[in-house]
């Protein structure tokens, strides 16, 4: 099994990322995915999910009418598209897989926000 993230880095305050997460080793289709992020010091937070066949989806409070989540299940992978953001959106980012009490992890990207 494996999750892989990408399109993280340096954006200044206003800019926009597209962070993708390539999944493998399991039935992608199958498994709700779900993008969390961890500032400096602070918790995990849950920033968006969508369910497997993309028919619901739930987005934080803090980043909601800024980030979009989608998923492309022929290419097995997920999409953050973030959008006008802020100093605060600086973490790191990761993808997360779940069913029924099974849950996999992508290692991260790190989303710097700083002019």
């Amino acid at each position: 099994v494996q999750l892989v993230e990408s399109g993280g880095g340096l954006v200044q305050p206003g800019g926009s990322l597209r962070l993708s997460c390539a999944a493998s080793g399991f039935t992608f289709s199958r498994y709700d995915m779900s993008w969390f992020r961890q500032a400096p010091g602070k918790g995990r937070e849950v920033v968006a999910t969508i369910t497997n066949t993309g028919g619901s989806i739930s987005i934080a409070d803090s980043v909601k009418g800024r980030f979009t989540i989608s998923r492309d299940n022929a290419k097995n992978t997920v999409y953050l598209q973030m959008n006008s953001l802020k100093p605060e959106d600086t973490a790191v980012y990761s993808c997360r897989a779940s069913r029924m009490g099974d849950y996999y992890w992508g290692q991260g990207t790190q989303v710097t926000v700083s002019s």
